[in-house]
């Protein structure tokens, strides 16, 4: 490292921005400070491999990242931003990084998860020992984890008081701009390896087809999301969310989970959509309580870091789990379990790296509570499927299911996977969508093909246990038996 004990005033001018995960050039704080500090600005992305201390990416996670790295590197170079790719530790790629850019300053946004705010403060502490100048930002968060407490100063453990404290403190600040070519006086262009040469994409097999047919990661890709949003599926969001047979839901997870698009960008694009058109204040402040159920995840994980891998309620480190059955697993993760909304989830999750977020939960609960496996073994399984896979969000939601998170679903709530696919996808559109050896039974058995008449499943060409597999498990008996273990389980206490 270079000599970096001599007063401020003689350090060179200019910032690196460390980018990670707010993978966007508009409404990006950190890059906003550099640009307003003066001086030369370098943009600079790590390919940590901390994997150790920090959770690996899963496979649709890593291709997302790979398409977002690339849109990222094509907008830099619109607006003039030297942007460079590197792999590394992160500590010694970024003390090299300022080094060589001949800057005397790095900015990034913060993150919440252990791993990464450990990183975060032994780099700021080496960076400022070193002479330089280092700051971060707040990018993810409309409200960070230790800005909303109990009126006694405690963090919070249910969501409703959490999020009427968070909404106490105000509206959230108005999005920065994205910087214009300009405004930008380009640093040192570093050298970096080739977003291909990362490996993140699968090419042996090759099994990412229907994630590049529904998705466009990047920050464009997030802007043309929200739109459709806003244009098309706003207005009824409030009712519309919760029907998998509809586009009723903003499809935004993957780019929030990346930071294509920040959380202060919604909240004021769709205020903006309320005074301008036909969404309701209903539909409004629901979106916007589901950005906060988001904040109160991150909120959870920042006070919790073991989030994926303990029980947030310790009680629940005596649950009776079994040992889970290896068969009935891979009917679950291949969506044969034989009842078809659970199916139809699991078969969406493997072809497009998304779920729709009410079978998410109704797919949850029947690995729990139908099937008796633990949560963390689906927890993993969303991590590796999910290209919205996020710190927070996955395990707080899965635990939330298995009744052991905070603010969790009672025990005796068990998802009946027939009544919850007759509700939410009352013609079966959903389940023919993704279970096309379905797609010609009528809507009054879609759900349940098990109970049509031999004439019907004739005529819909289905032959149950060949060409759809029967039910792997009943109902009513399985609801019986994880009752029980809860039963057992609350004794206990």
């Amino acid at each position: 490292m270079a000599d970096r004990t001599s007063s401020r005033k003689d350090q060179p001018s200019g910032a690196l921005v460390w980018l990670r995960e707010d993978l966007r050039l508009a409404d990006n704080p950190a890059l906003a400070a550099a640009i307003k500090a003066g001086g030369p600005v370098t943009a600079l992305y790590v390919h940590d491999e901390e994997t150790a201390a920090m959770r690996p990416l899963g496979g649709a996670s890593r291709w997302w990242l790979a398409r977002s790295l690339k849109s990222l590197a094509k907008d830099c170079e619109a607006i003039g931003l030297p942007f460079a790719v590197r792999c590394g530790k992160t500590e010694e790629v970024i003390r090299e990084a300022v080094d060589e850019a001949g800057v005397g300053s790095a900015f990034w946004n913060r993150r919440y998860f252990e791993a990464g705010v450990k990183i975060d403060e032994r780099l700021k502490s080496a960076l400022r020992d070193d002479g330089f100048e280092a700051e971060s930002f707040n990018g993810r968060l409309l409200n960070e984890p230790w800005e909303v407490k109990s009126k006694a100063g405690e963090p919070l453990k249910v969501y409703t008081p959490y999020w009427r404290a968070a909404q106490a403190r105000g509206g959230p600040r108005p999005p920065l701009p994205k910087p214009t070519k300009a405004k930008i006086e380009a640093g040192k262009a570093l050298k970096g390896v080739k977003i291909d040469d990362l490996g993140l994409e699968p090419s042996k097999p090759d099994w990412a087809g229907g994630l590049r047919g529904s998705w466009t990661p990047g920050e464009a890709g997030a802007r043309k999301e929200l739109q459709r949003f806003l244009d098309d599926s706003l207005k009824g969001y409030a009712s519309d969310r919760d029907r998998p047979d509809r586009v009723g839901t903003s499809r935004l997870s993957p780019h929030l989970c990346f930071g294509e698009v920040s959380p202060f960008q919604l909240w004021h694009s769709v205020e903006q959509a309320r005074s301008e058109g036909p969404a309701s204040p209903k539909d409004v402040d629901t979106f916007r309580a589901e950005l906060g159920w988001r904040e109160f995840n991150h909120h959870i994980l920042f006070y919790n870091p073991k989030l994926a891998t303990e029980n947030f309620q310790k009680r629940y480190d005596e649950f009776p789990w079994g040992e889970p059955d290896a068969a009935h697993r891979k009917a679950w993760t291949k969506g044969l379990t034989g009842y078809p909304i659970v199916d139809a989830g699991m078969r969406q999750l493997w072809t497009t790296g998304w779920m729709h977020n009410r079978v998410r939960m109704i797919t949850a609960s029947f690995l729990i509570k139908h099937l008796m496996i633990h949560w963390r073994d689906g927890e993993e399984w969303f991590w590796d499927t999910l290209v919205d896979a996020d710190h927070a969000n996955n395990p707080a939601n899965w635990q939330w299911v298995a009744g052991s998170g905070a603010d969790a679903a009672p025990y005796f709530r068990v998802f009946n996977p027939t009544t919850q696919g007759e509700k939410f996808d009352p013609k079966g559109d959903y389940v023919r969508a993704f279970v096309p050896e379905l797609s010609e039974m009528p809507a009054k058995w879609i759900h349940t093909p098990w109970e049509a008449p031999d004439d019907v499943l004739a005529k819909a060409g289905v032959t149950l246990g060949q060409t759809y597999p029967k039910p792997i498990v009943d109902h009513a008996k399985a609801r019986g038996r994880a009752l029980a273990a809860f039963d057992k389980l609350k004794s206990r206490s």
